[in-house]
C-alpha cells in the first residue's frame, strides 16, 4: 500500500477519527486511573483493612498491578480480532468492557461487608479492566495513523496519546472535589464517596460509543481487504508477527519500559509517597492539584514531541526522553524528601514531561513498525509488554523499596528502566518517516 492511499482521507473525517480516538482513550485511560488513585487513596482501608497501613497499600498496588499482566492477553485477542474484522468494531468492544467492569467496581461492598470475597471480586474486575486496556491503544493509535497524511502522521498521533493526560485531570479533579465536599478523612468518603467517580465513567462511556460509532473503518484495512489480503489463508496474527516481526515487539516493548514506569509512579504511587508521613506528608487536596496542573503540562508536551518527530524523527525523541530519564530519576526523590509543595509539583512535572517526550511519537512509531495485516497485534503486543516491565513491576516494588533502603532506591529502579530503554531504542530501526510498514519492506509470508 501506498503512502499515498494513507492521505486520501478528507480533512472532515480526520477530524472524527481525532476526536473518536482521544475521546476513546480518555475514557478507558480515567477509568484505569481512578482505579490508581483510588488504590493510592482508599483501597487499603475499604478493601484491605486487616493488613495496616504499608502492607495494604502494597496489597492495593498489586490488584493495581493485575491490570498490567492481563493486558497483553487483552492485546492478543483484540489484536487478532482489529487484524481480522476491523479496527472500528473491536474497539466499541474494548470500551463496553472498559465501562462494564469500571462501574461494577463502583458497585462492590467492601471487605467489611462480604469478607474475602470483596479484594477477590475487585481483582477479576480489575483483570477486567487490563484486559480492554490492551486492545484499547493500539486500535486508537492505528485509527489515527492509518488515517493520517504521512508527513503528519507524528501529530495526529498524538491524538489517542493526549487520552492519558486528560484522564489524569479528570480522574484527579473528580476525587478532588467529591473529597473536598464529603472530606477525603471522613466515613461518608470511604463508604460511597470514592465509588461516585467509578459510577460516573457511565456517562463517559455513551459519549464514547456514540462518537466512536460515527467513524468507518481506516483506509488502510479497507484496502488490505479489497486487495484480498485478508482472504489469503494465512496464520493467526499472533502467530504472524511473532513468526515475521519478533524482533521490533521485543525491542518496542524494551524502548517504551521507562515511559511506562514514569508514568504510573508519577500518576499512582506519588499520589500515595505525597500524602504518607515517609514521604513529604502533604495534604491530599494538594497532590490532587498539582496532578491537574501538570496533567496539562505534560499533555502540551505530548502534543509538542508528537508533531516534532515528524521532523526529527521519532525514535531521537525516546532516546533523548531515556537518556534524561536515567538522570532525573536519581534526583527525583531527594527533591520530593524537601517536603515541599512547590518541590513536589517539579518532581511530578518533569518526571511527566520526560514521560510525554517518548510518548507522544510512540502513537506513530509503534504503528510504523508492523505490516497492516497484523498490525493492530504487533503494536498492541509490543505496548503492552513495556506495561508488564514499566508499570505493573515498579509500582509493586516501590513501597518496599521506600521502606526497606529509602527513597532513593526508586528512583535506581527507575533508572534502571531508562537504560533498558535506551539500550533498546538505540537497538531499534526506524521505518522510513511518513511509512508504513508495507512500504518500507516487502511483507513476509
Amino acid at each position: 500500500m501506498s503512502t499515498d492511499d494513507q492521505s486520501a482521507a478528507p480533512k472532515a473525517s480526520l477530524r472524527r477519527v481525532a476526536i473518536a480516538s482521544c475521546a476513546g482513550t480518555t475514557i478507558e485511560f480515567y477509568d484505569f486511573f481512578i482505579y490508581g488513585t483510588a488504590a493510592a487513596l482508599v483501597f487499603p482501608t475499604v478493601f484491605f483493612p486487616a493488613l495496616g497501613a504499608t502492607a495494604g497499600t502494597v496489597a492495593s498496588f498489586a490488584t493495581f498491578a493485575v491490570a498490567f499482566i492481563a493486558r497483553p492477553v487483552g492485546a492478543i485477542l483484540f489484536g487478532h480480532y482489529g487484524d481480522r474484522i476491523g479496527r472500528k468494531r473491536t474497539l466499541v468492544s474494548t470500551l463496553l468492557l472498559m465501562g462494564v467492569a469500571t462501574v461494577l467496581i463502583g458497585l462492590l461492598p467492601g471487605a467489611e461487608t462480604i469478607g474475602v470475597a470483596a479484594p477477590v471480586i475487585l481483582v477479576v474486575l480489575r483483570f477486567a479492566q487490563g484486559f480492554a486496556v490492551g486492545g484499547e491503544w493500539a486500535g486508537a493509535t492505528l485509527l489515527t495513523a492509518e488515517y493520517a497524511p504521512p508527513a503528519r502522521r507524528g501529530l495526529y498521533a498524538t491524538f489517542p496519546q493526549l487520552g492519558p493526560a486528560i484522564a489524569f485531570a479528570l480522574s484527579s479533579g473528580t476525587f478532588l472535589v467529591t473529597g473536598l465536599v464529603l472530606g477525603d478523612t471522613d466515613q461518608a468518603f470511604l463508604d460511597y464517596g470514592w465509588r461516585i467517580p467509578f459510577l460516573a465513567s457511565f456517562l463517559l462511556v455513551a459519549v464514547g460509543l456514540y462518537v466512536r460509532l460515527s467513524i468507518d473503518e481506516t483506509p488502510a484495512f479497507r484496502a488490505a481487504q479489497n486487495a484480498g489480503v485478508l482472504d489469503r489463508p494465512r496464520r493467526l496474527p499472533l502467530v504472524e508477527v511473532l513468526r515475521a516481526q519478533p524482533r521490533e515487539v521485543l525491542l518496542a516493548g524494551g524502548s517504551l519500559t521507562m515511559v511506562f514506569a514514569f508514568f504510573y509512579l508519577g500518576t499512582a504511587y506519588l499520589t500515595s509517597y505525597g500524602t504518607s508521613a515517609n514521604g513529604p506528608g502533604l495534604d491530599r487536596p494538594v497532590v490532587l492539584a498539582l496532578g491537574i496542573v501538570a496533567a496539562v503540562v505534560f499533555g502540551a508536551a505530548i502534543v509538542v514531541s508528537g508533531a516534532l518527530s515528524d521532523r526529527i524523527g521519532r525514535r531521537r525523541l525516546i532516546i533523548g526522553s531515556s537518556a534524561a530519564g536515567i538522570v532525573w530519576a536519581l534526583v527525583l526523590f531527594p527533591l520530593l524528601d524537601t517536603g515541599s509543595p512547590l518541590a513536589f509539583a517539579i518532581g511530578l512535572t518533569v518526571t511527566l514531561v520526560i514521560f510525554a517526550v517518548a510518548y507522544g511519537p510512540a502513537g506513530a512509531l509503534l504503528p510504523e513498525l508492523f505490516e497492516t495485516r497484523h498490525r493492530y497485534t504487533g503494536a498492541g503486543l509490543g505496548y503492552n509488554l513495556a506495561g508488564v516491565l514499566g508499570g505493573a513491576i515498579p509500582p509493586l516494588l516501590a513501597p518496599g523499596l521506600a521502606a526497606s533502603f529509602g527513597s532513593i532506591a526508586i528512583g535506581v529502579m527507575l533508572s534502571v528502566t531508562g537504560v533498558i530503554a535506551l539500550v533498546c531504542t538505540l537497538a531499534l530501526r526506524e521505518a522510513p518517516r511518513g511509512t508504513l510498514a508495507e512500504s518500507a519492506a516487502p511483507a513476509t509470508t
